[in-house]
């Protein structure tokens, strides 16, 4: 397990009906990086990460997250990694307490190890003065930290985050960033998607996403000395400028 991929797929792809959301991606994320997933809404970026945390099964190719695989041990998938969806994964109707409480027992902890939790996050998250405020009044930023919070709350080897800092404020995203820095610096795998091509440079390694392919991976500072670029915003243009028109010339 130790010298094993955290996250492996060779041809993985996803359809629905005749609409192909993910088109046979390959890729190898190490254990302990930040992997990015970069593209636009709508490149697949989700549906993939569905189906590497076992919520979505895949039309065909393989993946293995964790040593598990996506197609027979979904089960044990979901018991071993940590999932930060789009909507941060609250429940607004609960107080910030009884959300934190409620993971703890989704993820099969006991009673004790739920209430030293609960007040260990309370006190990090700066937020016992709110343990009873329905999540719904947070701020967003607030909410955003919450959600990541209880997604780590069974102390998981990777975490999944899809569209983390989506609709937060610049100062808040930075904010984030350096929380995500502390996980993988505690040696657990991050995997995570977003369109902002300033969070690009953050990645120890990403993967550029296009209509549902991969088409360009590796290390920001590599990719720019590949194509000669001073940001990933002009290689993420130049790399989809260049598929289409290799597509209209195919056509």
């Amino acid at each position: 397990m130790q010298n094993e991929s955290a996250v492996h797929a060779n041809g993985l792809t996803k359809r629905f009906g005749k609409f192909t959301a993910v088109d046979g991606i390959s890729l190898d994320v190490r254990p302990g990086e930040i992997f990015g997933f970069l593209g636009a809404n709508g490149a697949g970026k989700t549906t993939a990460i569905r189906m590497f945390c076992g919520l979505l099964p895949p039309t065909s190719g393989e993946a293995r997250v964790a040593g598990y695989d996506i197609h027979t041990q979904a089960r044990m998938i979901k018991q071993t990694i940590g999932y930060m969806s789009q909507k941060f994964s609250l429940y607004e109707d609960l107080t910030v307490a009884e959300n934190i409480e409620f993971y703890g027992g989704v993820y099969g902890l006991s009673r004790d190890d739920i209430a030293f939790k609960t007040e260990n996050m309370l006190n990090e998250l700066d937020l016992r003065e709110k343990r009873d405020t329905l999540t719904r009044s947070l701020p967003l930023g607030w909410k955003q930290r919450l959600a990541l919070s209880v997604s780590l709350i069974h102390d998981p080897s990777i975490i999944f985050l899809d569209e983390p800092t989506g609709g937060v404020d610049p100062i808040s995203r930075r904010n984030f960033w350096r929380i995500i820095y502390d996980i993988a610096g505690s040696g657990k795998t991050v995997f995570v998607t977003t369109h902002y091509m300033d969070e690009a440079e953050y990645c120890g390694r990403l993967s550029i996403m296009y209509q549902g392919r991969i088409i360009e991976l590796g290390a920001p500072g590599a990719l720019k000395e590949k194509y000669g670029m001073a940001s990933m915003q002009d290689i993420f243009v130049h790399l989809v400028d260049r598929d289409g028109a290799e597509k209209g010339g195919a056509a």
